[in-house]
């Protein structure tokens, strides 16, 4: 058989961008685009209108591989721009938008963006930003017909609208497709939630495969309705924008994260699915009390989500599916594949199971916790810690203009994550912690995600993060900041608080520090930011010295 060989016919480099066309034939007149009380389109619009962008983007001069900018919210555009700006041939790249100016011109000149799509909300934003750039991108405003006009202090800056790249392009555009499979589709900088932010470069195999990878998975149907309640800012929103095009879905577009809205749409429009960080989940069930009215799927991802908050979003008719991912792999690629033995366990029993990350899913290679010091595979015991570490397709190429930040992270083989877990004796994976996250006190390793989970059990509590604190003994203590619930008759102490750890945990995990914020800081895709927490326990100085 070795005269076999891969030819044009059997190996046309594999890309997202094909779902869009296909969806377009399959389900052309099903609806997929939802914002609003007046937009709606079908598949066969949105192809035809991606296809128009992709055409005015070629005819204003953008070339293969260069990169494309878009600052917005979920709306209609931001999703239609997954597609339309790889099919121009250039690299996308979206941005945080609550990020600020000085960091988005930062980010804008590393990728060394060409144009950049600026939602109209974010028009000051963006103007901020290129004031500080000596070879600013061409400006393209998103206007809104949805929500009420937003002023844009100077509208000479903005060469285009996007309305008028719709009108203007050609629908028939041949779109280009990638030379290889491995050309860059996606430039996404990581939030920054422990370093700097870094350039995450992907390709179009490593999306495709990402994508179809998703929907098998979760078991995402033909047709399903989708609520983008993650942002698509954040790592393209998981692949989903691709994977629910596959499937023809409905993508309903939201522009604020607002709970009473969410339940609202969901009973609308009949939602069947949605993602989001832990902390999302909790704010969206906290203030619920009417179950729903059909299931709906909640994938999370990230560190753990409390018991409690699982338990309470499973009595409101969620069914949550838990994993783990980094913009580095461009989506969940640990799931907590559910055993049907569980079901018979209680309830209590079972959360703690789905709060495990788990497996590798079905698209990626393999999985592995490392002893730093040896590279070697750590005891599946569920206790002896080590660095996460990863194989597979959708494994980022590497970070953008930064070779010695990929050969640290990309080596021996292996993408080493930077988090801390342990592999339980069934293979199941739990995330401890990052590994810039772990409070070493005393010489002892103490997790901050087990420490918050003791809080989240206490009755009182809505939010808890646990970060170091300096302690002129221990070196650094746990420090715990906690939001209460609203309406509580009487709020515990700090005193309390730390007795109540000290019944559930060793004593050297107990926070020696509990401080009580109204609201606990967030990042635009809903994590804790725990580096600003950091800062604010380092503002208070040493434990020792400041109870002296």
């Amino acid at each position: 058989m070795e005269e076999l060989k891969p030819s044009v016919a059997n190996s046309p480099p594999l890309t997202p961008l094909g779902f869009l066309e296909r969806a377009a034939t399959v389900y052309g007149d099903c609806t997929s685009i939802i914002y609003g009380t007046s937009t709606v389109y079908t598949w066969r619009e949105t192809n035809l209108r991606c296809l128009s962008v992709a055409s005015s983007l070629s005819s204003i001069g953008i070339k293969r591989s260069d990169v494309v900018s878009v600052l917005s919210a979920n709306t209609p555009a931001m999703y239609e721009l997954q597609f339309a700006v790889p099919m121009s041939g250039a690299i996308l790249n979206n941005i945080n938008t609550r990020l600020d100016a000085t960091t988005v011109s930062v980010l804008l000149r590393h990728c060394e963006s060409k144009l950049l799509f600026v939602d109209v909300f974010c028009s000051d934003l963006a103007v901020e930003a290129i004031k500080k750039l000596d070879k600013p991108p061409i400006l393209v405003l998103i206007e809104d017909g949805e929500e009420d006009s937003a002023d844009v202090a100077d509208r000479s800056k903005f060469c285009y609208s996007y309305s008028v790249l719709v009108e203007r392009g050609d629908p028939d555009f041949n779109w280009i497709r990638p030379e290889s499979e491995w050309d860059p589709i996606v430039v996404n900088y990581t939030s920054g939630t422990t370093s700097s932010p870094k350039g995450v470069v992907h390709c179009h195999r490593g999306i495709f495969v990402m994508s179809l990878d998703s929907l098998i998975d979760w078991t995402v149907p033909k047709n399903p309705v989708y609520l983008w309640t993650l942002p698509i800012f954040h790592a393209n929103g998981w692949c989903y924008p691709w994977a629910i095009a596959a499937v023809g879905g409905t993508n309903v577009c939201l522009r604020k994260f607002q709970a009473p809205l969410i339940h609202r749409l969901i009973r609308d429009h009949g939602v069947t699915h949605m993602c989001g960080a832990p902390v999302v989940l909790n704010m969206l069930t906290a203030s619920q009390e009417e179950t729903l009215k059909s299931p709906v799927h909640f994938l999370t991802a990230g560190s753990s989500p409390p018991v409690t908050v699982l338990l309470r979003a499973e009595s409101l008719g969620f069914i949550i599916s838990h994993g783990y991912g980094l913009t580095e792999t461009a989506g969940v690629v640990v799931s907590c594949a559910w055993k049907p033995q569980w079901n018979r366990l209680p309830a209590s029993n079972q959360a703690r199971l789905k709060g495990r990350q788990g497996v590798g899913t079905v698209g990626f290679t393999k999985i592995d916790v490392v002893d730093p010091g040896s590279g070697r595979s750590v005891e599946r015991d569920g206790a002896t810690m080590g660095e996460i570490v990863m194989r597979g397709s959708s494994v980022m190429l590497g970070y953008l203009k930064d070779p010695l930040g990929t050969r640290k992270t990309l080596k021996n083989g292996w993408f080493f994550t930077g988090d801390v877990g342990v592999l339980h004796g069934d293979g199941y994976l739990e995330i401890k912690d990052r590994s810039k996250d772990v409070i070493i006190t005393g010489g002892e390793n103490v997790s901050s995600v087990e420490v918050e989970a003791v809080f989240y059990t206490h009755p009182a509590v809505n939010e808890a993060a646990v970060v170091a604190r300096p302690d002129e003994h221990w070196g650094e203590t746990p420090c715990a900041f906690v939001s209460l619930k609203p309406g509580l008759t009487r709020k515990p102490t700090e005193k309390e608080m730390i007795e109540y750890c000290r019944e559930k945990m060793p004593h050297y995990m107990v926070p020696k520090t509990v401080a009580f914020l109204e609201e606990l800081p967030k990042t635009s895709t809903g994590k804790i930011p725990k580096f600003v927490l950091k800062e604010m326990a380092n503002k208070m100085g040493s434990t020792r010295l400041s109870r002296l």
